[in-house]
């Protein structure tokens, strides 16, 4: 099934978009709070995002921001906020679309569709062994799954996408936190540390591999 995150601090909201979505074979995990949903999806991935804009503590344009600083999946800003500053600014923090309460079901569900037919066209990669699906998100070597965060999962993408290319931390950080971010140096080689961690421990030879280029950044190598 395709799971979907639905964050709004109203429980009945978050029941009636489960209520909409589930018999059309979406499962729904619900948050009803911007920080909840950070931690969920730094724990797991998912298809997609409803998030509503105005929620206490943290809104939905701050929640899209912060998600945005390390993951990729598309956002669905949900408000009855409609005037165009609004959704401006929405997409400016990174939403991929905007709907407006009260919204019909069918506008819902084929904003959905539209996004996921977008995402079909995906890239998948494979090396010796090791497996790497952008639209399901799913990383694995000889089968079995390799359970990475958000930010590890990209950047093993992009590296096994750029063969012998040298990246320095700066394109690292451009590339997967964005050109606005203020990831620090010590912060990239701290998720490479982990992501070669991960590939070790399921036998995957990453020191021949993934190699440090020292006083600029990383590098993969297809051939040992």
């Amino acid at each position: 099934m395709i799971e979907i995150l639905l964050v709004d601090d109203e429980p009945r909201m978050l029941d009636l978009l489960s209520l909409y979505l589930i018999p059309r074979g979406y499962q729904c995990i619900k948050a009803t709070s911007g920080q909840q949903a950070i931690s969920l999806l730094e724990q797991k991935s998912f298809r997609l995002v409803l998030l509503d804009v105005m929620m206490p503590k943290m809104d939905g344009w701050e929640t899209c921001r912060r998600i945005r600083e390390f993951s990729s999946v598309p956002i669905i800003m949900v408000t009855a906020r409609n005037q165009m500053p609004d959704i401006v600014q929405g997409l400016k923090q990174g939403a991929d679309d905007y709907i407006t309460k009260p919204f019909h079901e069918e506008e819902l569900l084929a904003r959905i569709e539209a996004i996921l037919r977008r995402m079909h066209n995906h890239l998948k990669l494979e090396f010796k062994g090791l497996f790497w699906d952008e639209l399901r998100h799913l990383a694995s070597f000889h089968g079995k799954e390799l359970i990475l965060t958000p930010i590890e999962f990209s950047l093993l993408g992009l590296f096994l996408n750029n063969n012998s290319y040298v990246f320095s931390r700066e394109q690292l950080i451009e590339r997967i936190w964005g050109t606005e971010s203020d990831t620090e140096d010590r912060t990239v080689d701290s998720h490479i540390r982990n992501l070669r961690d991960k590939l070790r421990k399921v036998g995957f030879p990453i020191e021949q591999h993934l190699k440090t280029v020292y006083g600029i950044g990383y590098r993969w190598m297809n051939e040992e």
